[in-house]
């Protein structure tokens, strides 16, 4: 049906008819699809996935899925197409989309500042900070990834947000 215009691929699996929009809805349950029920509400769509559920970033390759240290992950390994972070959640963390659980675009933030290298990292910033539907500023993100101890790629991820204070590109 795709082949023919009758659907347009919106996620492997997922289509939508001709015209529709895509929403952060329907791209969460687009990738949704692809998770397991089982582990479905153990896992959080995060980092790079999450930027394309809000629509800020190219489709993903593999779903970037958050576990929560507490949970135990190992069971989670043999699930295919998906790479898994253990990380620590907050209770504001995380929100709810179209049947999957997703970081909050604060902590998308973050984590994108964080652990995605420039050249991704700064344009998916740059559009997560210019929807403000999602309430983000540059100096909440700052203080987010300024306040918190201990954390690896602080400088990096710092000269991230510099970059976009100033304007210039990845």
């Amino acid at each position: 049906m795709a082949s023919d215009g009758v659907l347009v691929q919106l996620y492997q699996r997922g289509y939508l008819p001709p015209g529709t929009r895509a929403t952060p809805q329907l791209r969460a349950r687009a990738a949704a699809v692809l998770i397991r029920p089982a582990i479905r509400q153990r896992v959080v769509a995060g980092r790079m996935t999450a930027a394309w559920i809000f629509g800020c970033a190219a489709v993903p390759d593999r779903l970037a899925l958050l576990v929560d240290a507490n949970r135990r992950i190992s069971s989670l390994r043999s699930t295919r197409g998906c790479t898994f972070h253990e990380v620590r959640l907050g209770p504001f963390d995380v929100v709810s989309l179209g049947g999957l659980m997703v970081s909050s675009p604060l902590r998308t933030a973050v984590d994108i500042a964080v652990h995605v290298e420039a050249k991704r990292a700064v344009p998916a910033l740059r559009a997560l900070l210019g929807k403000p539907e999602l309430g983000l500023q540059l100096r909440l993100l700052r203080i987010a990834v300024e306040s918190t101890p201990r954390m690896p790629h602080k400088r990096a991820a710092v000269a991230k947000l510099d970059r976009l204070q100033a304007g210039t590109g990845p």
